[in-house]
């Protein structure tokens, strides 16, 4: 029995629904810490980023038994792409404008890397619409380190909630996806 065979006896719909809304939550939730974290020279930022860069390892495990060796293609994509976030953050916290915008453009070609990969590993995962919602996703990350930075922190706050509901819809469209190629 193969990998992709496996994920087939093994996940039910909503434990697949269940795995990558935490998954993706966590995303959110962990980006969130480490902005914080930096923002706030905090001490604890050593094992935030340690927790947040789990996060691909994580993903890829849900996404082996469905897609074998595959999965760690995304965990690198995704690993990438929280570094890349990280100088990002760290550029626009020292006031570094050249560098940030660098570590931005590197930051969005990442996500349409992310998309490409996902478009192209399964049928009802489409490139345009993983774009679309990597982005949206970016832009409401660097609006949320931003907010962080300049100290505006009810409005950082706010914009947390539309994160979150923008992850859970990432996580229902990747759900779905392994659910009808997989016709579980």
């Amino acid at each position: 029995m193969n990998n992709m065979n496996r994920g087939y006896y093994f996940y039910t719909p909503i434990n697949i629904i269940n795995t990558f809304r935490k998954l993706w939550e966590q995303h959110g939730l962990w980006t969130r810490s480490f902005i914080t974290s930096t923002a706030s020279n905090s001490p604890d930022l050593q094992f935030v980023t340690e927790r947040l860069l789990r996060n691909p390892t994580d993903f890829a495990r849900a996404l082996e038994p469905f897609y074998g060796e595959y999965s760690k293609e995304f965990e690198r994509l995704l690993k990438e792409h929280l570094l890349i976030a990280a100088k990002l953050v760290d550029a626009a916290k020292k006031g570094d404008s050249n560098s940030a915008n660098v570590y931005r453009k590197n930051w969005y070609a990442n996500a349409d890397d992310i998309a490409s990969f996902l478009a192209g590993i399964n049928p009802y995962w489409s490139y345009q619409v993983w774009q679309d919602m990597m982005q949206l996703h970016l832009r409401l990350v660097e609006e949320e380190a931003t907010k962080r930075l300049n100290g505006k922190y009810a409005e950082d706050i706010a914009l947390y909630d539309t994160i979150e509901k923008q992850a859970l819809e990432m996580a229902d469209m990747m759900s779905q996806g392994i659910i009808s190629q997989f016709r579980l």
